[in-house]
């Protein structure tokens, strides 16, 4: 059995070998019940949330991830995110390999953004804005920048020396980042948004969304959580990671609809449809929308990818 660290899951799961696996998966065979999610009471402190998400190939493989979000770690210096996931055997339910869970998390929900902007964003996209200064941040750059060629990288967040640690982890690594002081100016210049937050209420208003933009959604995870605003999903071009998961847990596109402002017909697509050929994008001057929470088989083609990858002792690209 592997046990792949944080260092050695991140190593085996390369950019542009975890977009593509991602797109594989999603244009394949896979069997993903609707992941299971529980509220844990922590005393004096905000709820703490479980999940457990499984997913499987029949007769290949078999994984569960197990993550805990604790939103007040912060008052303690710890990740907001802890997780593990178990990949086994599809034959023999063997365990094959355990992985960090939080760096899984991390990368393939990067990459599954920017697998979605493959499609809805402009291929002359050159301006980046990141929401929000957590593990993801970078990830971010780093994902979508494989995907697009950007000469502007902008990271806002609320506290503007983990912005600024953010700018500086993305410059070391040749991303052209900066922090951005002004988020409603930021928005109004970027062509693609992507936001990661644990936010309950808008941060992204619709009118400041220009003609031609790309609003990526994917820290929300619950019902009661939301990064935009009404108008921004009215606005927009909306496609899913999955209709299940959108439907039945993101406040992004649940809360729209209980107001009447959009009807579920307005959600055009989910990720599958994409990979699959759906056009996506159809004009310069639309605004797209691409709402994540999250999908067990994300996660397995993760595994699957630095377990084999870490087994044949190669380093994905």
């Amino acid at each position: 059995m592997l046990i792949l660290n944080q260092a050695e899951t991140s190593r085996h799961l390369g950019w542009d070998a975890l977009i593509e696996a991602l797109a594989s998966m999603f244009a394949g065979d896979c069997v993903m019940p609707v992941r299971h999610h529980h509220t844990i009471e922590v005393p004096d402190e905000a709820d703490a949330t479980l999940l457990l998400m499984p997913a499987w190939q029949p007769g290949q493989y078999i994984g569960v991830k197990l993550v805990s979000v604790f939103p007040d770690n912060h008052l303690r210096a710890l990740p907001a995110i802890h997780g593990s996931y178990l990949l086994s055997s599809g034959r023999s339910g063997e365990l094959l390999a355990v992985l960090d869970g939080g760096e899984l998390t991390a990368r393939r929900t990067a990459a599954a953004s920017a697998l979605a902007a493959k499609s809805l964003a402009r291929e002359d996209a050159s301006t980046l804005l990141v929401v929000g200064t957590g593990r993801l941040s970078v990830n971010l750059i780093e994902a979508h920048s494989r995907v697009r060629h950007y000469t502007r990288v902008m990271i806002w967040g609320r506290d503007t020396e983990k912005a600024e640690r953010a700018a500086a982890e993305a410059r070391e690594l040749g991303y052209p980042a900066a922090v951005a002081s002004d988020l409603e100016a930021a928005v109004r210049e970027a062509d693609v948004i992507s936001c990661a937050t644990l936010s309950r209420s808008p941060l992204i208003r619709g009118a400041w969304l220009k003609p031609g933009s790309h609003l990526d959604l994917i820290g929300a995870f619950t019902k009661d959580m939301r990064e935009s605003d009404d108008e921004a999903v009215r606005r927009a071009r909306v496609f899913v990671d999955t209709r299940a998961g959108a439907f039945g847990e993101a406040g992004d596109i649940l809360q729209p609809i209980a107001s009447g402002v959009i009807g579920k017909d307005h959600v055009q697509g989910e990720l599958a449809e994409l990979v699959k050929g759906h056009p996506g994008r159809q004009s310069a001057q639309e605004i797209t929308l691409f709402k994540s929470v999250g999908a067990a088989l994300e996660d397995l083609a993760g595994a699957i990818l630095a377990y084999e990858t870490a087994r044949q002792g190669n380093i994905a690209p």
